[in-house]
């Protein structure tokens, strides 16, 4: 019995396959053998992903899709002879780099708001305060010791005291843009120079909230591969 197993394992060392014209062959049986795995195809968005799927381009058998996080969606095969998955496409969002707790002169900061947040009447009313400062002072008002405030124009020709407001909701372009980007809420600080920064505050709930919503647009839109047992989704 030894003996046996033994001239087995040395056989399974000596495998090697060899191509005759179009053919390849082995000198063991196929099942002992590793398969190749095909390169995975990536997509920057959710579209591209649904129209692989839609075409069924490489005939596959039923597929597993996983929404692994708010910019990444994976798309699996069944369980291979090495009783592992193959990844045969991926949607990696392409989203711009947003320096979170990092403080800025208010240029940047403007450029910021403007170029890597949803409008909204939040973000229009940081934009006024960031492009009106008109002193480098910034004082801590109120009994809390977390109010801030910073002398800026008000008026044609006036200038007064404006409060930052504290804390602010705000839609950053954090996931694919398939999907309503979601709202969270940031600590909005200011230092002399004046510089100005945005916090995250909200616990990293927003990220459920996106993985949540990633899961919905699918399974809308893939609703028939769905029903006909080609495509489940998690998430």
């Amino acid at each position: 019995m030894i003996k046996e197993f033994v001239q087995y394992l040395l056989q399974l060392g000596n495998t090697r396959q060899e191509e005759v014209g179009t053919q390849i062959y082995t000198t063991q049986p196929m099942h002992l053998v590793k398969q190749p795995t095909p390169e995975q195809l990536v997509t920057r968005n959710l579209t591209g992903l649904v129209d692989y799927l839609k075409s069924n381009y490489d005939n596959q058998p039923p597929v597993l899709l996983h929404v692994e996080s708010p910019t990444t969606v994976n798309v699996y095969s069944t369980y291979n002879r090495d009783m592992r998955r193959n990844l045969l496409i991926s949607a990696q969002a392409l989203l711009p780099d947003i320096p979170f707790s990092s403080f800025m002169d208010l240029e940047r900061f403007n450029i910021l708001l403007q170029s890597c947040f949803v409008v909204s009447e939040t973000r229009d009313k940081l934009l006024a305060i960031a492009g009106n400062v008109q002193e480098s002072n910034v004082a801590t008002v109120g009994d809390d010791g977390i109010a801030q405030q910073v002398t800026a124009k008000t008026g044609v020709a006036t200038m007064g005291n404006v409060v930052l407001p504290n804390p602010v909701h705000l839609k950053p372009y954090r996931t694919f843009v398939e999907i309503t980007q979601p709202e969270s809420r940031f600590i909005f600080r200011m230092q002399q120079g004046p510089r100005a920064a945005l916090i995250e505050a909200d616990g990293g709930a927003w990220k459920l909230e996106a993985i949540q919503s990633i899961k919905e647009f699918l399974a809308t839109i893939l609703g028939p591969e769905i029903d006909a047992g080609k495509v489940t989704i998690i998430a």
